[in-house]
């Protein structure tokens, strides 16, 4: 293993890098102040809370409003997940209420290819005239809707597509999480878990980085295990920013991982290390995992993730001695969310170590808490709109994949195949964002419908007939947020701006254009505030008092360590092998799978990952954000220095990146973070909208890069399945 640096090197590290990346600290004493300055001179001001954009965090916070515009951002203390503060990328994320380059106006594309304003009524009525036509000529399989999950989208979307008869909606999950929380659901009975950080005494990360991937609560957490000489172990090709807390780095090939956790497993069961008495009570299936793990050494791990063997011994026998107060960390998109052919697997694997050491429900262990619920509704205020008998697309060629996700890779194929005529986006951006943009842009092209909703005129807008423009969220109301774990709270993001743009329309107004437009209107008879004070009268609370405090903790049931609930039901035990799996055509018993990509000569495999400054494509054209990147050169591709050095490329050199799928030039930076054999490079650069002046060709997009696959049984696009080689150019 290699040693990340002392203590004190670490304490160091975590107190001035980390704490100048996170911009998690003090914003606001100083405005503040000149806050309370232009108060007393006769000023509006307001404090008010509401939810960040930014990521799929939803971090609480109060906004600071001077004469009705935006001043400042901070942290909501009582908010769990941002804890009094608000990353570098949510203080960027509110600029883009006044960014110069927001869409102002609906949009639609003339027959030259161009596009040209047009008013709200011709464009929801041209909509609704186009996709009743195709419903009525090709049925409810031609129509989908994909999102990327945000209250207002899942409450909205999922409604209007269902009173439509369609069943086809789609999450961004193929691009993101969906083997993750496949492989979890299919084995552990549950999409997702934590772990224990404030108790644990051993965690491993595969691929996880929290400080790239920023939630304030999270670093704080790390940090402060950190500071109790907790023992973090980081699996990764890149010693990722995350390592300024970490004891050890394990260096891996990428793909690999689900090599290790079997190697692991292997030493629990043959060294008698693993938890009998849970095993025994809480699992099905253990034999025939415990036969098929006796081939999976340390020494044949080895030699496919390039771990030394005595490594493997060693992480197995301390996650044994550290048992049941340790786990495997659940991760997210960075190691096996969706990015390999074995990404389904691994998640298995991670579940069935952390199932051996007997750590599930476990003070410092892995803990599954629950979530709290919203109350019923009034069903004559608030009908019902039942779920259509039609199944969605791609379901029945991966019946593993989760039911509130699905593949949006399917819907991509029908279009490729000519048959998905209709695509409504919201808050998504397929035609950069996910694997194979050139892909989607063909898909795309052949559909008779594509309307975007969006903020800003994105790729897939570009791709889109009619592009309607919402506002931010910070001038917006949507549904209710529940939020679950140790404790259960209740949030809501609020609107703390007047619309900026009087030609923006929020979500909830555009879906109930779009449903009374389609003939289904009578399903929205109600306004966003009508609804949101129904969802919070449902659990005995008012707009106002939320309003007031930002979030509310629920009454529930007293978090207890020990063997989850679901684990009591004889249905609910933790399945070594599933029939379901076996009947996908994958192995039932839990076990190795290859990656689809190997590097071959010259080759380099790829990876890529978020950072701190920036998410997803929404975040791409910025400004502060974007400054950022480009003054410290965010864009560019990590290699390592064994790997330069034999290519004679030094650090800043200009160099080409190439495969059978794309060809493109960025700047490197050479490093001895980076495991040779491996290059790094950070997602969603490379912006193609030449409405987005700033995100438009800058960096490169690693989604070119990737061929047009989907993992077996659940349909995600194996993002990582890639290799390339890279050259220097001579500028």
């Amino acid at each position: 293993m290699t040693m990340v640096g002392d203590v004190s090197r670490r304490t160091f590290l975590k107190t001035t890098a980390a704490t100048a990346a996170l911009g998690a600290v003090g914003v606001t004493s100083m405005a503040a102040w000149q806050a309370e300055a232009a108060e007393q001179q006769g000023a509006d001001v307001k404090r008010m809370p509401s939810m960040c954009n930014g990521c799929s965090n939803k971090c609480g916070f109060f906004a600071t409003v001077v004469d009705g515009r935006l001043w400042t951002i901070e942290g909501n203390e009582k908010h769990p997940k941002s804890k009094g503060t608000i990353c570098g990328r949510g203080h960027g994320m509110a600029q883009m209420a006044y960014s110069d380059e927001r869409l102002t106006q609906p949009m639609r594309r003339t027959a030259e290819g161009e596009f040209e304003p047009v008013d709200w009524d011709t464009a929801l009525s041209e909509i609704g005239e186009k996709l009743t036509g195709i419903l009525a000529s090709d049925g409810p399989e031609a129509v989908c809707y994909i999102h990327d999950p945000r209250p207002l989208g899942s409450f909205y979307g999922p409604r209007f597509m269902n009173a439509l008869g369609v069943s086809n909606i789609y999450t961004h999950g193929a691009a993101c999480n969906l083997s993750l929380n496949a492989g979890f659901s299919n084995s552990l009975g549950s999409g997702s878990f934590s772990v224990d950080l404030a108790n644990t005494k051993m965690v491993v990360y595969i691929g996880r980085s929290f400080a790239d991937g920023i939630t304030p609560a999270d670093v704080q957490g790390i940090a402060a295990a950190a500071d109790r000489s907790t023992r973090i172990v980081i699996v990764d090709p890149r010693l990722n920013n995350t390592g300024i807390f970490a004891t050890d780095w394990v260096p891996i090939l990428p793909g690999t991982d689900l090599a290790l956790l079997l190697g692991i497993a292997n030493v629990l069961i043959a060294e008698d290390l693993y938890d009998h008495e849970f095993v025994e009570k809480y699992s099905v299936g253990f034999e025939e995992f415990a036969e098929q793990a006796r081939e999976y050494t340390p020494e044949w791990a080895e030699g496919i993730c390039d771990v030394p063997a005595e490594t493997i011994v060693s992480l197995a026998r301390d996650l044994a001695a550290a048992a049941p107060a340790c786990a495997i960390d659940s991760s997210w998109h960075a190691a096996f969310g969706c990015l390999y052919k074995n990404s389904f697997d691994t998640a298995r694997a991670v579940a069935a170590v952390n199932t051996l050491l007997g750590a599930w429900g476990q003070k410092g262990g892995a803990i599954m808490p629950g979530s709290p619920k919203l109350g019923e509704l009034d069903p004559v205020k608030f009908p019902a709109v039942a779920k259509p008998e039609v199944k969605r697309v791609g379901d029945a060629e991966f019946p593993l994949v989760p039911a509130g996700m699905g593949t949006n890779l399917a819907a991509l194929k029908a279009a490729l195949d000519g048959r998905m005529k209709a695509f409504i986006f919201y808050n998504s951006n397929a035609a950069q964002g996910y694997t194979q943009p050139k892909m989607w842009r063909e898909g795309l092209g052949k559909a008779e419908l594509v309307v975007v909703i969006d903020v800003h005129m994105s790729e897939t807008a570009m791709c889109a007939h009619y592009v309607l423009p919402e506002c931010t969220y910070l001038e917006r109301l949507e549904p209710v947020e529940m939020l679950g774990g140790k404790k259960h709270f209740c949030t809501v993001r609020t609107r703390v701006l007047d619309r900026i743009h009087p030609e923006t329309r929020s979500g909830d107004e555009i879906f109930s254009g779009l449903a009374k437009a389609c003939g289904v209107g009578d399903k929205f008879d109600f306004t966003i505030d009508e609804l949101v004070d129904a969802q919070l009268a449902s659990i005995g609370l008012t707009l106002d008092r939320v309003a007031e405090e930002g979030v509310v903790e629920l009454e529930a049931p007293e978090f207890t360590y020990g063997v989850p609930a679901k684990f009591e039901k004889p249905e609910g035990k933790f399945m070594f092998a599933s029939e379901k799996v076996g009947a996908a055509g994958l192995n039932p018993v839990i076990g190795f799978t290859a990656r689809e990509v190997q590097p071959e000569g010259e080759q380099l495999s790829l990876v890529a990952g978020k950072q701190g400054i920036h998410s997803h494509t929404m975040t791409q054209n910025v400004a502060a954000l974007n400054a950022i990147s480009r003054e410290y050169g965010l864009e560019r591709l990590w290699m390592a220095a064994a790997d330069a050095e034999a290519r004679g490329i030094a650090d800043g050199d200009l160099v080409e990146v190439s495969n059978d799928e794309h060809t493109a030039q960025v700047h490197v930076r050479v490093t001895e973070r980076m495991k040779p054999g491996v290059l790094f490079l950070p997602m969603h650069y490379g912006g193609t909208s030449p409405y987005q002046t700033r995100a438009n060709g800058y960096g490169i997009n690693i989604m070119d890069f990737v061929p047009f696959r989907m993992e077996p049984g659940v349909g995600s696009a194996m993002s990582h399945e890639t290799a390339v080689t890279v050259r220097k150019v001579e500028e």
